[in-house]
């Protein structure tokens, strides 16, 4: 499914819980393609208590501003990335990770074209402030 919206598509695969088979060896930067002028997001697991995802992002490409009530570990897979959180803007390279804490703001900008993967755990919040 393509979703359009000020010149940008994204591309979301698969509504299942697993793309991938269970057990098996995963090269997941390998597995997600670059698509000009587009986001490509592929789900990993997808679950009620979280999501691993994919993303790929084009050069000029970017998430806009939004704030989760869960916390976000972002893993740069390949490329570069401009991670802004709370107006603190972080520029990460392929093997370096980030943690969005719940509630903050944050974006992510292409400046060049990057591949991650986004885990987010919705359950345990209950007990942690």
């Amino acid at each position: 499914m393509y979703r359009t919206g000020h010149s940008r598509h994204w591309k979301h695969m698969n509504p299942l819980p697993f793309e991938y088979e269970p057990s098996k060896a995963l090269d997941i930067a390998e597995s997600i393609d670059y698509v000009i002028g587009s986001i490509v997001m592929k789900s990993i697991i997808r679950r009620a208590t979280g999501n691993i995802s994919a993303v790929a992002m084009d050069a000029g490409e970017k998430l806009e501003e939004k704030v989760s009530p869960f916390h976000e570990f972002i893993q740069i897979i390949d490329g570069r990335a401009e991670i802004i959180i709370d107006d603190h803007s972080t520029l990460l390279n392929a093997g370096l990770s980030i943690i969005v804490p719940a509630h903050s703001r944050h974006a992510i900008n292409a400046n060049s074209r990057f591949k991650m993967i986004v885990t987010v755990i919705k359950s345990g919040y209950e007990n942690v402030s």
